[in-house]
């Protein structure tokens, strides 16, 4: 059995944010319900539920783990986690800076692409995580790899791009910022138990469907995917940032090209959206969005919930 917990639902920033007033993060402030506050993107997966590795480690990763009693040190030992690993699928802030909290000199395994891992490399920062306590392993695109307890993972590239705070060393040395491309940058992954009977997909940033990856979604039995924006210009036009979804590397749920849209032919059997931006309205309980979303077939994505395959 794989035991998933969504640790953080969100996007950069959470819900709310914490410089926005958009209508999404007033509800959130307001403590209605209508729109239910998200810490930063995250999962937590166990085989056994005594063992967990934690996929993209954000900014609230304290918060998230006292949120989470099966990550709480076990109550015999004075220093002790149940995470064993951490699996990044790209070098966002948001999925890269909550390995910051965890540099108490205790064990647990990186597993990043040599690219991803680089940026921590490079960031003396990231020195706090003791080298004889945590130890740093690349994945490599289709290579099976361990990651936990009876953990295994498949990364495959996905398009997207480099992280944000990267983007001008980028153009410095490469003239492009390979945006919608397939890079060690972005990448997706299929995480399954050692018996291979239980799996699925976590793509939390993706800018394109293409073929190749659709048929490697088709029939899948759950699928957790980037539904960062409702629409692609909708920063820009809900005056929230210059950018549009694509420009950001995330494609947007609605539309001809959307997601919503790409995965309707492909016979998924439990799709969630994740890594959710404050911007989008779908995160309003009862808006036209979340109906929409809802009647396609989509669930959407809350800290705490917890799903058994």
């Amino acid at each position: 059995m794989l035991k998933i917990v969504v640790l953080g639902s969100g996007a950069g920033g959470g819900v709310p944010q914490w410089n926005c007033n958009c209508k999404v993060c007033q509800l959130a402030r307001a403590g209605t319900g209508e729109v239910i506050p998200r810490t930063q993107s995250s999962i937590a997966v166990s085989v056994d539920g005594e063992h967990w590795t934690v996929f993209n480690c954000s900014p609230d990763i304290r918060q998230q783990i006292l949120d989470t009693s099966a990550l709480w040190p076990a109550d015999d030992q004075y220093r002790h986690t149940p995470i064993q690993s951490v699996v990044l699928t790209n070098a966002d802030v948001d999925h890269l800076c909550g390995l910051l909290i965890l540099r108490e000199k205790q064990a647990f395994s990186v597993f990043a692409t040599k690219t991803v891992l680089s940026v921590l490399d490079e960031n003396p920062l990231f020195n706090v995580l003791d080298s004889q306590f945590v130890s740093r392993s690349a994945l490599h695109d289709h290579e099976v790899t361990a990651v936990g307890e009876g953990l295994f993972v498949e990364p495959f590239l996905v398009p997207g791009k480099v992280a944000l705070f990267n983007e001008e060393r980028m153009l410095e040395q490469e003239n492009s910022l390979q945006i919608g491309e397939e890079t060690e940058h972005t990448i997706g992954l299929r995480i399954f138990s050692a018996e291979g009977a239980e799996s699925f997909f976590y793509v939390p940033g993706c800018a394109e469907m293409t073929g190749p990856l659709a048929e490697r979604l088709k029939g899948a039995p759950l699928v957790l995917f980037d539904g960062t924006v409702w629409f692609d210009s909708e920063m820009v036009s809900g005056k929230l940032g210059a950018k549009t979804g694509q420009r950001m590397g995330h494609m947007s749920m609605n539309g001809e090209h959307g997601s919503i849209a790409a995965f309707a032919p492909l016979e998924v059997e439990r799709k969630v959206f994740i890594h959710i931006n404050n911007s989008n309205r779908v995160l309003m309980e009862h808006s036209d969005e979340r109906n929409a979303a809802n009647a396609a077939g989509w669930e959407i994505a809350y800290d705490g919930m917890a799903i058994e395959l």
